[in-house]
């Protein structure tokens, strides 16, 4: 039942609760995280850990040993042993986690390199909340003695790059502290010992947080760790002020539905990456999903391009859709276009835009659209021709091209950049949206494209060195097993929310089929120990696509949940009907109170929990063809219950 519930067999080790005087936070034993700090129901810090990061910036986790917590009261000592080991980078520490009664938190880690390895990052990592800082003033001192004052970025801030190398958002740069307001009249500073640290905006990688950082990034990397190298460094909270008497916070989950945001964006999937063509059955499914485009990717210098072109065009007249053609060019520019636009002249595809990449340009310099549009504008003049980066919304951040002879910008997303546990990926979902937002505030009124969304990450764009393959017994890095879980359904549905809320025109998710998309193949998982799928099953990631697929055409509304890492909504409109998806992100039952626009007397709700996950997996058309259970509201606001992960489908009834 775990597989279904969030991809994991078994359950993951549970966090710590911890309290230091009026602060409360969790430890997560796993990952050595100091997690939500908070004073009351306002977080203070976000989180923090140690990041050990390779010469590619690959994380090498920690194995933890020799768990020790002492609680006295409301003050603490937790002590343990972590080893990070890959076969490369080889590096132990003593780390040790302690709470006063006055509410100082101090995250104290003593290290060794046990073994010569090269390293981009090696040391603490201090995170800083968006929704309560986002604007906030600030006062920073910074190594050498001075202070500043300073305010926490409102709109994403770019990462600028000086002379080659990433800098911080000034004035975040050589920092030693930093202090800002906590609650009215509580200030909370932030101390840093053992390196010189640095603050970068993390939305750039829809990471929800300020992380500030060690070593500066404007020193070069990779380093050199020589074997007995010593890293001592400790981060160390403390509060001043009238600290208010502990508030506690409801355990009450409520949804509000509110007004209409905008349009329901098109929603496109990825061409599958296996190679393999859609079965009749394949094609027959993923019609009930109403995709509006299916993407397809041109790597002009390698592979069977007219076979991809032909396979993508027939899948899309199957579906009924149009296609996002990205087309990656290579050191022809001029050649390559004119070679795929005599191909596509010859199948004659419909296509619904061009996204134009270069290889070696995080950011596509928009001299390529405009070769693209020569070359290509004839054999599809009603497609748009649209460009930005194939990676991540910090690299057109930093580097926002001019907009004349652009359609629209576009970048990619993923929430693994720097984190991976469940957790991390929820509170990405937030700085999703933040990204369209800021995105908006540059485009000069041209849509935003994201493409493609996808679990993991499907390249390193940062790598100083050739990607490794998979080692034995582990899964392609492009692939999580997640994907078949109703945690990714969840995170889906919260996905479409937030991008849809803050104006995106386009999205595309995942792929259509395999380990990658909404659905395995009838010949089964390729690795049925590591992602054990059942052959021939949708993913729950279909049902909510096909739930949004419903509403084509009509509008998102929006929802606001007050424990969104634990309940989010999707809300949609279509004419007189209302739709709402709700997600459970937790291993527990929520009870969720959901208050509707008007006052409808009735709804019908259907729930996608473990047990009908399987079922509507094997069964799609006959899942979605049961009507949900009808129930009566008497004026009053409808209450829900969420088992584990569930997703469940609200419908307010139309024949009332």
């Amino acid at each position: 039942m775990g597989i279904i519930l969030n991809g994991r067999r078994t359950a993951s080790a549970g966090a710590i609760p911890l309290r230091a005087g009026p602060l409360t936070m969790s430890f997560e034993p796993g990952t050595l995280l100091l997690r939500y700090v908070r004073l009351g129901s306002r977080e203070i810090l976000r989180g923090v850990y140690v990041a050990v990061r390779d010469h590619n910036w690959d994380t090498v986790p920690a194995v933890v040993s020799n768990l020790e917590l002492v609680t006295r009261g409301d003050a603490f000592v937790l002590s343990f042993d972590a080893r990070h080991d890959d076969g490369h980078v080889l590096f132990a520490w003593r780390g040790e986690l302690s709470g006063t009664a006055d509410g100082t938190v101090r995250y104290l880690m003593d290290g060794r390199a046990e073994r010569d390895f090269r390293r981009n990052r090696l040391g603490f990592c201090v995170l800083h909340p968006v929704a309560e800082c986002a604007g906030a003033p600030c006062e920073i001192e910074h190594v050498d003695g001075s202070r500043q004052a300073s305010v926490f970025p409102r709109s994403v801030a770019p990462q600028p790059y000086v002379d080659g190398l990433p800098r911080p958002h000034e004035p975040f740069a050589r920092l030693r502290s930093m202090r800002h307001e906590a609650a009215p009249g509580v200030f909370a500073t932030v101390a840093f010992e053992g390196d010189t640290f640095e603050l970068e905006d993390q939305r750039n990688w829809t990471d929800a947080s300020y992380k500030t950082y060690c070593t500066p990034l404007e020193l070069p990397f990779p380093v050199a760790v020589p074997v007995g190298t010593a890293v001592r460094q400790a981060v160390t909270l403390t509060l001043e002020g009238a600290v208010p008497a502990s508030e506690a916070e409801g355990d009450r989950i409520e949804v509000v539905v509110g007004e209409t945001a905008g349009p329901l964006p098109p929603i496109g999937l990825g061409l599958a990456s296996d190679g393999a063509p859609l079965s009749d059955r394949e094609i027959g499914r993923l019609r009930a999903l109403r995709p509006a485009h299916l993407r397809c990717d041109f790597k002009m210098w390698e592979g069977d391009l007219r076979g991809i072109l032909e396979r993508a065009n027939a899948e899309a007249e199957a579906l009924g859709c149009g296609l996002e053609v990205a087309v990656h060019l290579g050191d022809d520019p001029g050649g390559e276009l004119g070679s795929l636009a005599k191909d596509a002249a010859l199948l004659g595809p419909r296509i619904a835009r061009w996204l134009v990449f270069r290889r070696g340009e995080k950011r596509t310099d928009p001299r390529w659209v405009a070769l693209a549009r020569t070359r290509l504008g004839p054999v599809a003049p009603d497609a748009t021709f649209v460009t930005g980066t194939d990676a991540y919304f910090a690299e057109l951040n930093r580097d926002r091209p001019p907009l004349d002879g652009l359609d629209g910008l576009c970048y990619s997303i993923n929430p693994q950049v720097h984190a991976f546990d469940d957790a991390s990926l929820v509170e990405s979902l937030e700085a999703q949206g933040e990204t369209v937002r800021s995105g908006r505030g540059f485009a000069g009124g041209k849509p935003i494209v994201v493409s493609p969304i996808t679990l993991r990450p499907r390249f390193n764009p940062n790598a100083t060195g050739p990607e490794p393959e998979p080692a034995p017994g582990t899964l392609p890095a492009q692939v999580d097993p997640r994907q078949l879980s109703l945690f990714c359904a969840g995170w889906t549905l919260a996905s479409v929310k937030h991008l849809a809320e803050a104006g995106a025109a386009s999205l595309t998710y995942f792929e259509t089929a395999g380990w990658r998309g909404v659905m395995e193949r009838a010949t089964g998982s390729p690795d049925p120990d590591l992602f054990p799928s059942e052959p021939d099953t949708v993913f729950p990631l279909y049902h909510v696509l096909a739930d949004i697929g419903d509403v084509v055409g009509g509008e998102v509304v929006t929802s606001r949940s007050n424990r969104p890492l634990e309940v989010e909504a999707l809300a949609l409109r279509s004419g007189a009907r209302t739709r709402l998806l709700l997600a459970n992100f937790t291993h527990e039952v929520r009870g969720v109170v959901v208050r509707l626009p008007g006052t409808p007397p009735a709804v019908r709700v259907t729930v996608l929990d473990g047990d009908a996950a399987v079922a509507a997996g094997r069964d799609p058309d006959g899942f979605r063809s049961r009507p949900g259970a009808r129930q009566e509201l008497a004026g009053g606001p409808l209450r829900v219950c969420l088992p584990p992960y569930a997703i469940v489908r609200i419908d307010v009834d139309a024949a009332n």
